[in-house]
């Protein structure tokens, strides 16, 4: 299983360079590569029967001249095709050299998706067959893989297919779970699952291998946080605390008081640093706007009136930054700024403050610190730290925390999550920390108001938001790309600011923001937007985990439909943070009964949990290689809302192994032992919480 891909029959330097691309260096990394869905190649239908938006395959013969036009920089390859019956045109985009390969003597099978141009069906992009090829694969489930440039699916797909032929006999005669559990819980052998979820022969067969193989991932994980959450529970208190008044002083100076679930919570934390016969591992988990930021802000005053550091871990630098000064703001306020002196640590901060920052660290004259990443890296020293936070933790790898926790003695650690997970999941998932909930939000917050709509309504949002701006209020607008593609029809960021600015009052200011700008770049954009120097803001999902713009009043979603409820949940959560009225538009491209259902949830409703609720009843089978949530853990097949039965099972399985074998010393759990190893080694790092 850890021979190196180089050593499979056609994988040369170059493959091999490109297949590291994608994290795949061994034969196991192979077969744990998941397709991220499947063709099915149903059988030929006639033109007749098309319908616009379907993906259909025809069998056709050539009935035109086949034309090459050129359109700007865009060759256009266009001919008509008939089944005997009808006629279709068909478009290829940059082959023009189909113009010699098509014959009108060749019986063809276009498979592609219709679309209507200019009032009438046409297929765009088809993928090409003969009658003989395609008679070969239809009927047949197909794995399609995420891939690099350079990378064919093809290739991946033989290159998987000979690793799983060469490694069958071995594997298929051990396996590393006891019977015992397969038979239990109905679980296929790991071989046999390895096998059915790459080249499935029938969907049964999928589903059998699908179910093993979250399972694997499920147990494996849930083991581990319980092995971690033991060690943690023999780890000595090298940091007692005892409760101070300042804490209560800077509750009061606050221009609102602490909700009801702010106020318990604050209590749970602060009576759990403050025992003496145990460390404080404790997750506050609260939707969008519950208010969990000042409750560590809260602890990590605790902590440093009690002499010792304290950092908050942010998953971006435009966010640490807003935590950074919102601290310096409340300090300066309770006369504490000199005796803490907080810095902040981001990738981009300058070389002579970093400098500086880490020699107030190791000195232990600095007591609190903010930052990204870069508070994580091996030349940090700290002194003292007591309390360690994360903010936003489904952004930090599982090994990320403990790379902190390694530092000296183990700290407290406190967790901040707004992702909606039920309350049974989380104690599995977050199975070494005690769980804090928020589930009310600051009173003098209005509800979101929000709306579904299709493209047809866009100059009304268009004209709503230049009302909006004229108001002062600033407004975000989320495009599923950043630059446009042939491959997927849907609003992409740099084409919409650039027809937006057309569309908006010329006084209005529009900025552009997404994942392919370098961090300082990013960095700016933010805090221009946070400082009211742009009013409307054309982003990717980037802004998901972002600064609190109390003065952002509108968010408007493109294409809606392309992202999980969750992930839509959080971008809404971007605003509805000051006093003003907020609304959210989902704006849906394409026309879908079911997919209109579905988003119709998040008119109803803003409550992340009932959302995440509604959104599992109303998934299916067909969704297994769907839609991803956002903002969850991520493991490589399994789905915590999809697959909530199965974490369950695989909980059960963990507990009862760890109970009669808590160090997995005995022969029956040496394959479960060594695979735990090697998961937390090479895997663990990957799974963000």
């Amino acid at each position: 299983m850890n021979t190196p891909i180089r050593q499979i029959k056609g994988i040369g330097e170059k493959t091999e360079t490109l297949l590291n691309k994608l994290g795949i260096s061994t034969r196991r990394d192979l077969l744990y590569y998941y397709p991220r869905r499947y063709d099915f190649y149903e059988p030929c239908v006639k033109i007749s029967e098309l319908r616009e938006g379907s993906l259909c395959s025809i069998c056709v013969r050539l009935a035109s001249p086949v034309t090459v036009s050129q359109h700007r920089a865009l060759s256009v390859t266009t001919a008509e095709f008939t089944d005997g019956q009808d006629r279709l045109p068909v478009i290829w985009y940059r082959s023009p050299y189909l113009r010699s390969v098509l014959k009108r003597d060749i019986s063809y099978v276009f498979r592609g998706r219709l679309t209507r141009r200019h009032g009438r069906l046409q297929m765009e992009m088809p993928e090409i067959f003969t009658s003989d090829s395609y008679h070969e694969i239809e009927g047949k489930r197909l794995p399609v893989y995420a891939l690099t440039s350079g990378l064919s699916n093809k290739a991946l797909s033989r290159y998987i297919k000979n690793a799983l032929d060469t490694l069958a006999p071995a594997l298929s005669s051990e396996d590393y779970l006891p019977q015992k559990i397969r038979k239990d819980f109905g679980l296929s052998d790991e071989m046999q699952a390895l096998k059915a979820i790459h080249f499935p022969d029938s969907e049964e067969a999928f589903l059998a291998a699908r179910h093993r193989l979250v399972f694997d991932e499920f147990f494996l994980f849930v083991l581990i946080v319980r092995q971690l959450r033991e060690r943690g529970v023999r780890e000595e208190n090298h940091y007692p605390m005892e409760k101070t008044w300042q804490t209560e002083q800077v509750i009061g100076s606050l221009p609102y008081r602490l909700t009801g679930a702010q106020a318990n919570a604050w209590r749970q934390i602060e009576d759990a640093m403050c025992r003496k016969d145990a460390l404080m591992s404790r997750l506050v988990q609260g939707d969008v706007g519950s208010g969990k930021t000042i409750l560590a802000f809260l602890g990590m005053i605790l902590a440093a009136e009690n002499g010792y550091q304290s950092v908050l871990l942010a998953p971006t630098s435009v966010l640490a930054s807003q935590h950074y000064q919102d601290m310096k703001e409340l300090l300066e306020k309770n006369g504490l700024l000199d005796a803490y002196r907080p810095i902040l640590l981001t990738g981009e901060t300058p070389a002579k403050e970093k400098r500086k920052a880490l020699e107030s660290l190791a000195l232990g004259t600095c007591r609190i610190a903010i930052g990204t990443h870069a508070l994580l890296q091996e030349n940090v020293s700290y002194n003292n730290l007591g309390l360690v936070i994360t903010d936003e933790q489904h952004r930090f790898g599982v090994r990320q925390r403990e790379n902190l926790l390694e530092r000296g003695h183990t700290p407290h650690v406190l967790v901040m999550s707004a992702t909606p997970i039920p309350r049974t999941l989380a104690l599995i998932l977050y199975g070494d920390l005690d769980i804090s909930i928020l589930d009310e939000k600051p009173k003098n917050r209005l509800p979101v108001k929000n709306c579904l709509v299709n493209t047809a309504w866009r100059p009304n949002a268009y004209r709503f938001i230049a009302a909006q701006c004229e108001k002062g209020r600033q407004v975000y607008i989320i495009c599923p790309m950043v630059e446009e593609s042939e491959e997927m029809e849907a609003e992409n960021v740099i084409d919409y600011a650039r027809s937006l600015k057309e569309e908006l009052p010329e006084r209005i200011r529009v900025g552009i923001l997404h994942g392919k700008m370098k961090p300082r770049e990013k960095t700016v954009i933010m805090a221009d937007f946070a400082a009211g120097h742009i009013d409307v803001l054309v982003s990717t999902t980037v802004v998901e985990v972002g600064v609190n713009v109390p003065n952002a009043t509108v968010m408007m979603i493109e294409n809606a439909e392309r992202y999980g409820l969750a992930q839509l949940h959080q971008l809404r959560g971007r605003v509805g943070r000051g006093k003003e009225q907020s609304y959210c538009i989902f704006m849906q491209g394409k026309e879908d009964e079911a997919v209109s259902k579905r988003l119709n949830v998040l008119t109803k409703s803003n409550d992340g949990f009932k959302i995440a609720s509604e959104d599992l009843k109303m998934r299916g089978p067909g969704d297994l290689f769907g839609i991803r949530q956002s903002g969850v853990i991520e493991f490589g097949i399994g789905d915590i809302y999809q697959d909530a039965h199965v974490l369950e099972e695989a909980a059960g399985a963990a507990a009862a192994v760890l109970s009669d074998d808590p160090l997995l010393e005995k022969d029956e759990n040496r394959g479960i032992r060594e695979r735990t190893e090697y998961y937390n080694k090479t895997k663990l790092s990957h799974i963000t919480l």
